[in-house]
């Protein structure tokens, strides 16, 4: 991390915790490591990989599907994911981006449950004093999200990341979304996956993200301050498409 600080990206991803991260253990992920890094200058952006839609496409995640209780899980898991930011030293106010995986577009049913998995999630983590942020590909989860807007749905997220591999940013001209959605400074877009870029001498695949949102600030902060935001760019090390510097999920 101090070596990249040489590149041109200012913000990073960490999947801190999950049932589908691809990393269960992350040892070196700690609160010591938290401010250590945003003493350098990086800013962070937490990504919860929890359940996923019963129709994900990822195999991977494929075992993590959400069940038969979507809203009561989505709560329990939001519980999970503000008690491993608390352990992380992640003040309130700060963003939890819950990802889900692109799942099987036109299927009503499945889109069903994980809107229902994703409210209950919504809901909880702004009930505990968290910011809810959501990941997802702009043809699937986004799509579905934006749809629920359109219609007035409640507990929706405050932040959208959508995840378009266009090979350039386009923050506010993505045609999923509405040009007024997720306005002002609540967007993030992964414009590109899996790129090779070393920096300082350390080589890694990341995914390059355009971030206009809030990010994570410590629990150090005044308690019910706004949150902090990122106008940079960041990049995201995943297998999978998602936004910032970070570990594969």
């Amino acid at each position: 991390m101090r070596a990249w600080r040489g590149s041109p990206y200012g913000a990073v991803g960490i999947y801190f915790a999950g049932r589908g991260r691809g990393c269960p253990g992350q040892r070196e992920l700690d609160s010591g490591w938290v401010a250590s890094v945003q003493a350098m200058g990086w800013r962070l952006l937490p990504v919860f990989v929890g359940s996923q839609a019963p129709c994900v496409e990822a195999p991977a995640k494929k075992p993590f599907a959400i069940g038969s209780d979507p809203w009561g899980q989505g709560t329990r898991e939001a519980g999970d994911a503000v008690r491993a930011a608390r352990a992380l030293g992640l003040g309130t106010s700060s963003p939890l981006y819950l990802d889900i995986e692109a799942y099987r577009p036109g299927d009503a049913q499945c889109a069903a449950t994980t809107l229902s998995f994703v409210r209950g999630w919504n809901r909880e983590v702004r009930r505990l004093g968290y910011l809810p942020g959501f990941y997802s590909s702009a043809d699937t989860g986004v799509r579905d999200i934006e749809a629920q807007r359109k219609a007035g749905t409640a507990d929706l997220p405050a932040v959208m990341w959508f995840a378009r591999w266009l090979g350039k940013p386009a923050l506010t001209t993505e045609t999923t979304l509405a040009p007024a959605a997720w306005t002002p400074h609540a967007r993030i877009h992964q414009y590109a996956g899996n790129v090779a870029e070393s920096y300082g001498g350390h080589r890694l695949v990341i995914d390059r993200n355009a971030v206009d949102a809030p990010v994570a600030r410590l629990a150090t902060v005044r308690a019910g301050s706004s949150p902090a935001f990122s106008t940079s760019t960041s990049t995201s090390a995943s297998t999978s498409p998602s936004t910032s510097t970070s570990a594969s999920p």
